[in-house]
C-alpha cells in the first residue's frame, strides 16, 4: 500500500511561501555570583546597577539559526560587587523561502524581541531568589541596536579600506 498525502500536505511541501517558525526557546546559561557575601549584605547603602545586553547569532543549517540574548547585571555597593547575574536566553528559529536580505534584520530585531521577555523574567526571578528586590530590565530597542551595529560595521570597513590604501608602498618606476 502506498502513502498518499492530503492536498494540504502537498501544498505545504511544494509551497514557496516565505515561512518563519520558532522551533524552541530555552535558557542556555545562567549564573549568579555573590562574591562578597555575607559581609556586603550588612552594608546599608543603595546599590548601583549596570546592565549589558548583547545578541549572538549562530547558523545551524541553511535555514535554521540559533539566536542568543546575553545579559549581564552587576549590582555594586561601595565599588564592591553585591551580585552578578549572567544569563543567555536562546531560541532556534527556522526561515524558509525568505530572501537573504530579509533574514539578517529578522535575526537582529525580530528574534531578540521574541526572546527578551523570557530573559527579563529569568533575570528578575534569579535576583529575587538570591534574596534581593527583583530588577526588571527596561525595554530594549532592538531595531536601534541593529542599526547601530550596521553603522559600526560600515565605519570599520571604511576605516580598513582607508588604512589599506595608506599602507601601500608606491615604488618609482
Amino acid at each position: 500500500m502506498t502513502e498518499q498525502n492530503t492536498p494540504a500536505q502537498d501544498a505545504t511541501e511544494n509551497s514557496k511561501e516565505p515561512g518563519f517558525r520558532i522551533q524552541r526557546i530555552y535558557l542556555k546559561d545562567l549564573s549568579l555570583e555573590q562574591p562578597n557575601a555575607p559581609q556586603i549584605l550588612l552594608i546599608a547603602a543603595e546599590p548601583t546597577v549596570e546592565i549589558e545586553v548583547d545578541v549572538a547569532v549562530t547558523r545551524l543549517s541553511d535555514e535554521i539559526f540559533e539566536v542568543a540574548l546575553i545579559a549581564t547585571v552587576t549590582a555594586k555597593v561601595d565599588s564592591k560587587v553585591l551580585f552578578l547575574v549572567e544569563a543567555k536566553q536562546a531560541g532556534i528559529f527556522e526561515f524558509s523561502h525568505i530572501p537573504p536580505e530579509q533574514i539578517d534584520p529578522m535575526l537582529g530585531i525580530a528574534c531578540p524581541t521574541i526572546l527578551y521577555p523570557y530573559l527579563r523574567s529569568n533575570i528578575a526571578d534569579t535576583i529575587s531568589r538570591a534574596g534581593f528586590q527583583p530588577i526588571h530590565l527596561n525595554e530594549v530597542n532592538f531595531h536601534g541596536m541593529y542599526e547601530h551595529r550596521i553603522m559600526q560595521a560600515q565605519a570599520a570597513a571604511e576605516k580598513e579600506n582607508m588604512s589599506a590604501d595608506e599602507s601601500k608602498i608606491i615604488l618609482p618606476h
